[in-house]
């Protein structure tokens, strides 16, 4: 093979990977839309349509020649520059993660994930689990199987190859050691800080109700401040906050709740600190693998970067101060930058992840990992999970 020919193979490799991400992008834009604005009716057809694209996108990687092309680009790769050397290995990567899952699994996941989104929406608004407990079976099932089949393909337990498809070269042994540190003085620092804050000064009631509609405006001012670009993405409302579409088209999420502000401009703070994140990556890498995002790790310490480091700042709140007393008619020593701070601080025990604080945030992601690796494994049922 010349090195013309490898070169070739390469460039190849390059253009067929770009219709690759452009169709992912695709995907992405289209699972915001149903997260946000779709009719609940359309839920059958946007399954049928997204299933569609995972089995053209994994046909497209899954082709005999595209590992015929990556061993022909690896014959002169150490002749590439470096970004190049990464982008291949990372080509490389993606291939055997898509190799080792077929084609029909791939189906059935994309069918299954879309049923039990849709299902979950109903449920969570009826606090009705048991109605979604045999979806979720059902989709846990598929996971085990594709944590299996890309276990035995790359060398890996089933849990370690579905973590690798989300952080690369991230494994379970490598947690465990970090949660068990964490678990050594997080749940003692808790009732300290819950001490503390208990013999300091209370915290002052800030009384609502507080308009969506100020609220979203304002929220919509922080995002400019940190840097959201609004010529290449939006604001909406979901369910559950998140960040979804591409680096140039990028599309976050927040929900609103009329007693309480504090949620909607934190989860926007979060939200924001992902897409800016995605808007980072390098320009002249877009739609390449070495363009994407490094894996979770990285995305989630930019968001709680943002949120827990930056919006809890003393600092920012009192900026914040006075552009939320001007938001919503605020008066008296409740709104002042110190009781403001003492609510963005509060620190105890809570249910609901998105609204932790930053003591309790990794407790709820160590037990979330715990039983995750229990599920995968085997060891719990979707039904066994409320009580575990």
């Amino acid at each position: 093979m010349t090195e013309l020919n490898s070169t070739s193979a390469y460039e190849s490799l390059k253009s067929r990977f770009h219709r690759l991400a452009a169709l992912q992008g695709a995907q992405a834009v289209l699972h915001w839309d149903r997260a946000t604005m779709m009719p609940e009716g359309g839920a059958g057809a946007r399954a049928e349509q997204l299933a569609a694209l995972a089995i053209v996108g994994h046909d497209m990687l899954t082709a005999p020649q595209m590992a015929e092309l990556v061993a022909s680009a690896e014959e002169t790769a150490s002749a590439l520059p470096d970004w190049d050397r990464a982008n291949l290995a990372e080509m490389r990567r993606i291939l055997a993660h898509a190799n080792a899952t077929p084609s029909d699994l791939v189906e059935k996941l994309a069918r299954q994930r879309s049923e039990t989104e849709m299902l979950w929406r109903s449920a969570r608004a009826a606090n009705d689990y048991a109605s979604l407990a045999p979806s979720l079976e059902k989709l846990l099932a598929l996971t085990r199987e594709q944590g299996e089949a890309k276990g035995e393909a790359l060398g890996l337990d089933a849990y370690d190859a579905l973590l690798d498809g989300y952080d690369p070269n991230r494994r379970a042994a490598e947690i465990d050691g970090l949660f068990a540190e964490l678990e050594g003085f997080l749940p003692s620092l808790l009732q300290q800080v819950m001490e503390v804050q208990k013999a300091g000064p209370a915290r002052l009631p800030i009384e609502g109700p507080f308009r969506i509609d100020l609220q979203e405006k304002l929220g919509r001012e922080i995002m400019g401040v940190l840097g959201f670009d609004f010529r290449h993405g939006r604001l909406d409302v979901s369910h559950h906050p998140f960040t979804g579409g591409v680096p140039d088209d990028s599309r976050i999420t927040t929900r609103y709740d009329e007693a309480d502000f504090t949620e909607s401009l934190m989860a926007v703070i979060h939200e924001t600190g992902h897409s800016l994140y995605e808007r980072g990556l390098p320009e002249e890498w877009r739609l390449q693998p070495v363009g994407r995002a490094r894996g979770m790790t990285i995305h989630e310490s930019q968001s709680l970067l943002f949120e827990m480091q930056a919006g809890r700042a003393a600092p920012f709140i009192a900026w914040l101060a006075p552009r939320l007393k001007g938001a919503f008619g605020g008066e008296g020593p409740a709104w002042s930058p110190d009781n403001l701070l003492r609510h963005y601080r509060k620190v105890g025990p809570s249910l609901i992840r998105v609204q932790a604080d930053e003591v309790t945030y990794p407790l709820h992601v160590i037990l979330r990992y715990r039983l995750e690796r229990a599920m995968i494994a085997g060891d719990l049922t979707a039904a066994e999970l409320p009580a575990a």
